[in-house]
């Protein structure tokens, strides 16, 4: 699942060290005289023993289902003491040992009932490291479309309590992750920086790309040198991948005269279609970019191929979510 959200983490108060429900939040405008505290901070062990006593209809039966070793008028109490702050009944009596929920009870349960049920499960996952969340993905935009979709399918096969939020990066998103607005990025780093861990995921190759309708189109493998002369279709927001085709440029002493720019390989193609120039591109597939009105072949000579990076900071405990993608990460 891809989507992009933001939310915000729910608020727990503390009072002389005691966890509470989330806090109620007091309407804007509303007097503080008739404002009684006690009423927004339910304490957590109260809540649990309602809600044992809820689920199983009576005092002793609670006691016995607790996680932990507790009497019945433990239990009682608590339930007492909740019922005496909220001031109201959350129980009545249907016989000798059985009691049910009143209307404000089952108000009270249903609200509580999804968090402890729930409890056990999410325990279970933060122990063995299986715990489901939001994972944010970083990645150059061909990245995106022909190697993270198979990924993401297995993924989402084994482990589909984990979504996964994607991002196209016109540069790879090294600072993002650093400053933690991403967990991950996926994409070429001529160098892995040291403050991060990275595992190869991919290789990409060089290839010269020139109009179909060419004259050298039906030449066979040729090199940029006959293309001196045209106009070279370069990248215009990553500064990295330029240097990198005109050195592989400079390798042929080809220097270009005239030359184009665009901020990403989708739009270079475009423009390569349009008959505007020639370029140089890294793909991830076998036999080069696929796109109509362009022809593509390997660079040979000097051969080049660029690794392609899952990378995330370095931490002391690394996020289980990236231990899970990177499990099922394709082999290079």
């Amino acid at each position: 699942m891809v989507h992009l959200v933001r939310e915000s983490a729910p608020q727990w108060k503390r009072v002389d060290g005691t966890q509470h429900a989330p806090v109620a939040r007091k309407p804007h405008g509303t007097n503080d005289s008739g404002f009684d505290k006690l009423e927004c901070m339910i304490q957590l062990q109260r809540l649990e023993g309602f809600y044992w006593v809820a689920r199983c209809e009576g005092y002793a039966r609670a006691a016995r289902a607790f996680p932990y070793p507790i009497t019945q008028p433990g239990v009682h109490q608590q339930v007492k003491r909740l019922e005496s702050e909220l001031g109201v009944r959350l129980f009545e009596r249907v016989g000798k040992d059985r009691v049910v929920l009143t209307p404000q009870g089952r108000a009270l349960y249903e609200y509580v009932a999804p968090f402890y049920e729930g409890l056990s499960t999410l325990e279970r996952s933060l122990r063995t490291g299986t715990v489901g969340g939001r994972l944010r993905i970083h990645a150059s935009g061909h990245t995106l479309r022909h190697l993270l979709p198979p990924w993401l399918r297995r993924l989402q096969g084994q482990r589909p309590d984990i979504e996964v939020a994607l991002f196209e990066a016109k540069v790879p998103a090294v600072a993002l992750v650093r400053s933690g607005e991403a967990d991950l990025l996926v994409d070429h780093l001529p160098e892995v920086p040291s403050d991060f861990e990275a595992q190869q995921v991919g290789k990409t190759r060089a290839f010269l790309v020139f109009p179909s309708n060419h004259r050298l189109a039906r030449k066979g493998p040729v090199s940029p040198e006959p293309f001196r002369d045209e106009p070279f279709i370069t990248y215009s927001s990553d500064p990295q991948l330029r240097d990198l085709q005109l050195a592989a440029l400079a390798h042929f002493g080809v220097v270009p005269q005239r030359m184009y720019a665009a901020d990403s390989s989708e739009t270079i193609l475009g423009f390569v279609a349009a008959g505007l120039g020639y370029s140089l591109l890294a793909s991830l597939l076998p036999r080069g970019p696929k796109v109509p009105g362009v022809v593509a072949q390997p660079l040979t000579e000097p051969a080049r191929e660029f690794p392609i990076y899952a990378a995330w900071r370095k931490g002391r405990q690394r996020n289980p979510l990236i231990d899970a993608l990177l499990g099922l990460a394709p082999k290079p």
